[in-house]
């Protein structure tokens, strides 16, 4: 690619970009979510012609997309889609990645969802095996097991790829250089994702000193033409221009964007005992969802939903939220529950209405009387503002929702979720396309979240981030719980898991939650104890603050409600900090036991 231009609306995406990618280049895509990522593969794949510059393919070799929302018009079914373009020796090829991706290739195309599409066309490019294969968010979709297989083909193929994705696990183990869109700019490092936040890191920290010694020389250079230049007008024109250049540099930086502001709204807290099951069953005439399981899910708990998709994840979930009736056994819910569910499907969200009106639409955080503003913890905010703080501007206020991209509606989803006080959060793969610094953020507010946490994901490196508890959903009924994320998983299954040749009998489980590793800390602990003096110097300084406050004698009777509010913080927080220390030391004396 040499001296590619785009513009999308009047914004520049891409100016004067030069990309070569080389055989066998195993190459990480990387950016905020709408940096350009999506459109510049497309460019890539000649999809999208470039206002300007030129796109050369050697002779003889192949380039291939991964395309997310496929046509598949005049294909009776999925696996017609697949072996479109291929010898009929080369059939078997489709067979082999439908095994390994999980998808029917005698599905009918009108009756397919999207992630059976997505996969169709997946399974269609890995059999197509071009020299240079271009994968955007690949492992949308697929489970653990497909994700692997994934990962072993691509480990082993001769192909040169161009992969984007959030999935970092995936990223670590399958990239050797990377390519970091931001504002515009495409750099490239001659090292795989592994490195890639650290790098990320220092061209930020180099950029903020060279602002800084910029900002320093304006205004040196501006005091030097408010005192002196009357008096050397007509020989220093030159230093004036240049100034005027400083400052044309200055307004020329494109600012970076920041993280979105996004922050859970507790509601109030929940009784301890948040659900508890016993001696569940369900099955769906042959199929064995779960058999005898058992669960005690306490407040402030992480617990995570892993296995195939089909096992029954959600529909776990449900039954344990009380929404699916059980064959047998029993769940009660604990006192106090406020709920709020982030749907993988996304369908919440109109595609149809603008964001505007998603917002405002909402029963829940609607304002009486104002048509401009949402409830957001209880207090009134502009909906545009409000927006901005998950990362929309203005113009896309009033766009449909089916404009967004795949991040972006995950960013609306979690908008409206946040709006809400909850202490029970239900989040059904809410890291698809997300990019990695919102995954960043959204596990630092799980961490922070003082209520209880469900969380079905195939993302390996968010369970380890965030889940206590892992239920492992292995099919044919067993749903077995392990203390910690997926390394800690994996680490305790042992020879647990069910071997691909294994007889369907399975025996009934012996579940609690009260498993943990023989010693030592889990991954998520050792994250936990990293993090917990930080939280209690936070609760120290707030403590303090709210008893100076309260050493004013005239305080009860001069502002007697903001008193009050000011006891009822100052208990709350004494409370936290009690927990936290508490905490720390059970956790400093298990990793010294360990």
């Amino acid at each position: 690619m040499s001296g590619i231009s785009l513009t999308f609306g009047g914004d520049p995406v891409f100016s004067g970009l030069d990309l070569v990618v080389q055989p066998g280049d195993r190459v990480a895509l990387v950016g905020r979510n709408g940096s350009g990522k999506s459109t510049l593969m497309k460019v890539m794949a000649g999809l999208v012609e470039a206002d300007q510059g030129e796109i050369v393919v050697p002779p003889g070799k192949s380039v291939g997309y991964m395309e997310q929302d496929p046509g598949m018009e005049g294909f009776a079914t999925l696996g017609d889609y697949a072996s479109s373009g291929l010898e009929p020796g080369e059939l078997y090829k489709v067979e082999r990645a439908g095994e390994g991706l999980k998808f029917d290739p005698s599905r009918p195309v009108e009756t397919a969802s999207g992630g059976e599409r997505r996969r169709a066309a997946l399974a269609k490019l890995m059999a197509e095996a071009p020299d240079l294969m271009l994968l955007d968010e690949p492992t949308n979709h697929l489970d653990i097991e497909a994700i692997a297989w994934l990962e072993r083909e691509l480990g082993a193929t001769r192909a040169a790829y161009v992969l984007i994705s959030h999935d970092r696990a995936f990223l670590r183990a399958l990239t050797r250089a990377t390519l970091w869109i931001d504002r515009g700019m495409v750099r490239r490092q001659e090292q795989g994702f592994e490195v890639f936040e650290a790098w990320r890191d220092k061209v930020w920290e180099e950029e903020d000193q060279q602002r800084h010694k910029l900002n320093r020389l304006i205004k040196s250079e501006a005091k030097w033409a408010v005192e002196g230049i009357s008096a050397r007008r007509k020989r220093n024109q030159g230093r004036v221009r240049a100034l005027q250049a400083l400052r044309a540099e200055k307004a020329a930086q494109i600012k970076r964007q920041g993280s979105a502001a996004m922050s859970l709204e507790a509601g109030p807290k929940s009784g301890r005992k948040v659900i508890e099951a016993k001696a569940l069953s369900k099955a769906y005439g042959d199929k064995q969802i779960v058999r005898g399981f058992d669960l005690l899910a306490q407040r402030g708990d992480r617990v995570a939903f892993v296995g195939p998709n089909g096992v029954g994840k959600t529909t776990l979930l449900k039954m344990l939220l009380g929404q699916e009736a059980t064959d047998e056994g029993s769940v009660t819910l604990g006192t106090n529950l406020e709920i709020a569910v982030f749907d993988q499907t996304r369908a919440q969200l109109d595609p149809e209405m603008s964001l505007w009106d998603s917002l405002t639409g909402d029963p829940e955080m609607r304002v009486s009387g104002k048509a401009d503003q949402v409830m957001v913890g209880g207090q009134p905010k502009h909906v545009v503002g409000y927006l901005k703080e998950f990362l929309f501007d203005e113009r896309q206020a009033r766009a449909a929702v089916k404009s967004l991209s795949g991040g972006e509606k995950a960013r609306l989803l979690l908008a409206k979720l946040m709006a809400k006080p909850s202490n029970l959060l239900v989040l059904d793969e809410p890291t698809n396309d997300l990019d990695v610094e919102t995954l960043d953020l959204l596990q630092e507010l799980l961490d922070d979240y003082d209520g209880t946490v469900l969380l079905v994901s195939h993302d390996r490196d968010f369970l380890d981030r965030v889940a206590t508890t892992t239920i492992a959903m292995e099919g044919n009924g067993r749903a077995t719980v392990y203390a910690g994320g997926w390394s800690d998983y994996i680490a305790q299954r042992g020879d647990l898991a069910p071997k691909k040749d294994e007889k369907t009998k399975a025996p009934k489980p012996k579940v609690k939650q009260e498993a943990k590793p023989k010693s030592g800390l889990s991954f998520s602990e050792k994250h936990r104890l990293e993090k917990l003096p930080a939280e209690i110097a936070r609760l120290e300084a707030e403590i303090a603050k709210l008893e100076e406050l309260m050493a004013d004698p005239d305080l009860f009777t001069r502002e007697p409600v903001k008193f009050q509010k000011a006891t009822e913080a100052l208990v709350e927080r004494q409370e936290k900090l009690s927990a936290a220390e508490e905490e720390w030391l059970m956790l400093e004396e298990k990793a010294e036991g360990g």
